[in-house]
């Protein structure tokens, strides 16, 4: 995970260069600089350091990957990786009760707050789909 923590944070220190250089020839044309996208770019530069030092920090902690070693092969990656649920209807019912909750800024907030219920609900359901029923474990 070095690999990938080194190649985030060297983005990042590009990022951070090209949002300079942004910001001086926005502002050499009216005097002001353009606000929007230099604090696009400037999140973006906090983003990539976010990402590569968390990327950094778990290497740390978690030792050598497969990926690390030059001399690796494919084979020493093998192994399980985690569980993915094959069959779940879950994140679909999230995703509906956040838009839901999303309409709600624009039509009321009754319907935001009913809105924040449905996705509480959902993420419930979602978390503990595997504790009870059919496929509990």
């Amino acid at each position: 995970m070095k690999i990938q923590g080194w190649l985030f944070l060297l983005c990042g220190l590009f990022f951070a260069a090209v949002t300079v250089g942004y910001w001086f020839w926005t502002k050499a044309e009216n005097g002001v600089g353009e606000p929007v996208g230099t604090t696009a770019m400037a999140i973006s530069v906090g983003f990539a350091f976010m990402i590569g030092y968390y990327l950094m920090f778990t290497a740390r902690r978690i030792g050598e990957q497969p990926e690390d070693n030059k001399q690796a092969d494919i084979s020493d990656g093998a192994g399980e990786i985690g569980f993915f649920s094959p069959h779940s209807w879950w994140p679909l019912f999230v995703c509906l009760a956040a838009a839901f909750a999303f309409a709600g800024f624009v039509i009321g907030f009754w319907m935001f707050l009913i809105g924040v219920f449905m996705v509480i609900m959902a993420m419930i359901g979602f978390v503990f789909q595997y504790y009870r029923g059919n496929f509990s474990h």
